[in-house]
């Protein structure tokens, strides 16, 4: 039985919009995100995707986010 293509997703975050509460990253479970060295145009540090390999698509950052500044997209599997 041919294996099941692992899912893999993409998160997008506005970085001028986050304000830097670091709530996603504190509620992401599987540590994919930081907070920037950067500062946005508003002088603010901002959330950043670091490991973008390891989100399991959970949605916890989406949830936690209070300005809606993260996007999650399910990326269509490669096949080989």
């Amino acid at each position: 039985m041919p294996e099941k293509p692992k899912k893999s997703f993409r998160l997008d975050i506005d970085q001028e919009r986050c304000k830097g509460c670091q709530l996603c990253i504190e509620f992401c479970p599987k540590s994919v995100l930081e907070l920037s060295v950067e500062l946005n145009k508003k002088g603010t540090p901002f959330s950043s995707v670091m490991r973008q390999e390891d989100c399991i698509g959970c949605r916890a950052c989406t949830r936690m986010c209070p300005d809606t500044c993260i996007e999650l997209y399910e990326l269509e599997p490669v096949t080989a």
